[in-house]
């Protein structure tokens, strides 16, 4: 799939938006970057609409917007004109479509203030959010198994989710169900239990390319599970030369 205008745009839209997936979708192998960066470019959208306003109703209609858009896709017929729409078209099929769309269904939780209802609905929430975009762009670079995309979602997803807390918090927003420091080391470590088993799995083949953007879950997680004072205090970080030096070994080996 050639770079026209619209995938420029979708690049420049995730290296803006995203720069983690960015740096990911090009450490990825040339074939590969199309598809990464149209869902990753949805994904930037879909993310940051429900904070673009204090209305919740704009907010719904935003999200709204882009489940109309999906459903568009999933029927294959005539697709909306748009610099993000069109070029998602190309590179997801119905199955992906549904995915998505229940990943912009999750991210309604972002609208309102309103706690996770429990443990369970905090891991649908990472499953649906992090973990559906993994399988959708698995599926566009020729199959991930759905169990591999989860659990590198979820590990994903939770490491960037401990990360945001102290923001979230000063939001006004409960964004754990427990957050003493004993439940955030134990979430942390069934993280890591996750990504163990996506290693164990051992996926080859162009569709590992999808789990690039997990590269820094194992070293967030780790912190987290060794020092959980680190996320309330919004020191979960790793420095720049370890981010680099994980992507590349990430590129070179194929494991996350």
């Amino acid at each position: 799939m050639d770079f026209d205008d619209d995938l420029i745009a979708c690049a420049q839209l995730v290296e803006r938006g995203d720069p983690d997936r960015f740096a990911a979708t090009m450490a990825a192998p040339e074939p590969a970057r199309a598809a990464l960066f149209a869902i990753y470019a949805f994904n930037v959208e879909v993310a940051r609409a429900p904070w673009l306003t204090q209305e919740s109703m704009i907010a719904e209609m935003r999200l709204q917007w882009w489940r109309d858009a999906l459903e568009e896709i999933r029927k294959g017929g005539l697709v909306r004109r748009h610099e993000v729409v069109t070029p998602l078209a190309h590179v997801i099929d119905a199955g992906s479509a549904d995915l998505l769309d229940r990943l912009v269904g999750a991210r309604r939780w972002d609208i309102y203030k309103d706690p996770f209802e429990d443990a369970a609905h905090f891991t649908r929430y990472l499953e649906e959010t992090s973990g559906h975009l993994v399988a959708a762009a698995g599926r566009a670079l020729g199959g991930l198994p759905q169990t591999v995309a989860l659990d590198a979602g979820y590990a994903s997803g939770l490491a960037q989710f401990l990360r945001a807390v102290p923001e979230l918090e000063a939001q006004n927003r409960v964004p754990l169900v427990d957050g003493r420091p004993d439940a955030v080391a134990a979430l942390a470590r069934g993280g890591l239990d996750r990504l163990a088993r996506v290693r164990r799995a051992g996926v080859t083949g162009p569709a590992r390319a999808a789990l690039l953007a997990c590269w820094q879950a194992g070293p967030l997680l780790r912190l987290a599970a060794r020092d959980p004072a680190r996320v309330a205090q919004g020191r979960l970080q790793v420095s720049e030369f370890r981010k680099r030096s994980g992507l590349m070994r990430a590129a070179l080996t194929g494991r996350i």
